[in-house]
C-alpha cells in the first residue's frame, strides 16, 4: 500500500452483508487508522448503490471470508445498476493472514499454543480443530484452503464443517474422534455478522468442545481489506 495517494485515488468501499454497526464499523475504523491516505466508506450490501462515489473510481471490498456467490451477485447488481466502473475484489480468504488470525483467536481462548515455534515440543491443548463456516456445502468447500493453512500453523488436523447445514459439525466431530482426536475445538471462519453467535455456542456444546471467538476486528482482517484495495491500485 502506498504511503500517499493522489486526491482522486479510488475510494475504498467496504461492503458488509450485515449491518454497518458493531464489527463492520470497528473494522472500518481500524482500516482508516492504519491507512489515513485512503478514503474509506462503509456500507451494507443493500445500500451499496447509494454509497458508490459519483464521477470517481471506487474499489469495493466485500467483508467476507469466502466468495459467497449470493452476496457477490448482489454487489455486482448494485454496481451495474449505477453504471459505475467500480471494481469488486474477491473475498478476504483464503490467505495466510486469515489463518494467522484464526490461530490467535484460538490461542486467546487457550485452545492453541500461542507460539508455534518456541513451544513446538509442548503438547497442544486440543487434538484437532473444526473450522466452522456458514453457507452450506459451498462454504465448506470454499474454506478448505484456509483449513489447510491453519493446520500447517497448528500442526494439528483441521477439518472444515458447516455450522448451519447437514452434515455439519457433529459429523466432523464423530470422524475426528473415530480417528483418535478426543479434545476438539471450533474455530469460526467468520467475521461475526454471518450468523448469530449462539450458533457457534450451540455447535460447541453439542460436541463437548471449546470454541474461539469470530475474527471480528482483528488487525489481520483490516490488513486484508487494505491489501485487497492495494492490489487493485497495482493493476
Amino acid at each position: 500500500m502506498p504511503t500517499s495517494l493522489p486526491p482522486d485515488a479510488p475510494v475504498l468501499v467496504l461492503a458488509t452483508p450485515g449491518t454497518t454497526d458493531g464489527v463492520a464499523e470497528e473494522i472500518a475504523a481500524v482500516v482508516r487508522v492504519d491507512n489515513p491516505q485512503i478514503e474509506v466508506r462503509l456500507t451494507s450490501v443493500s445500500d451499496l448503490a447509494d454509497s458508490l462515489p459519483s464521477g470517481r473510481e471506487a474499489v469495493v471490498v466485500p467483508l467476507l471470508t469466502w466468495d459467497d456467490p449470493a452476496v457477490l451477485a448482489e454487489i455486482g447488481k448494485a454496481v451495474a445498476a449505477t453504471g459505475s466502473g467500480a471494481v469488486v475484489t474477491e473475498a478476504l480468504g483464503p490467505h495466510p493472514l486469515l489463518a494467522e488470525a484464526l490461530h490467535i483467536r484460538l490461542a486467546e481462548r487457550g485452545l492453541a499454543r500461542a507460539d508455534r515455534v518456541r513451544l513446538l515440543n509442548v503438547s497442544s491443548p486440543v487434538d484437532a480443530v473444526i473450522l466452522g463456516t456458514v453457507g452450506g456445502e459451498r462454504a465448506v468447500h470454499a474454506v478448505q484452503a484456509t483449513a489447510v493453512l491453519l493446520a500447517s500453523r497448528l500442526t494439528l488436523p483441521v477439518v472444515a464443517a458447516s455450522l448451519d447445514s447437514e452434515p455439519g459439525v457433529p459429523v466432523a466431530a464423530q470422524r475426528l474422534r473415530a480417528a483418535g482426536a478426543e479434545r476438539l475445538a471450533i474455530a469460526p471462519c467468520m467475521i461475526g455478522h454471518e450468523a448469530p453467535y449462539a450458533l457457534i455456542e450451540q455447535a460447541a456444546a453439542a460436541i463437548n468442545a471449546g470454541h474461539a471467538e469470530p475474527l471480528g476486528s482483528h488487525s489481520a482482517v483490516a490488513e486484508l481489506v487494505a491489501r485487497a484495495y492495494g492490489s487493485q491500485l497495482a493493476t
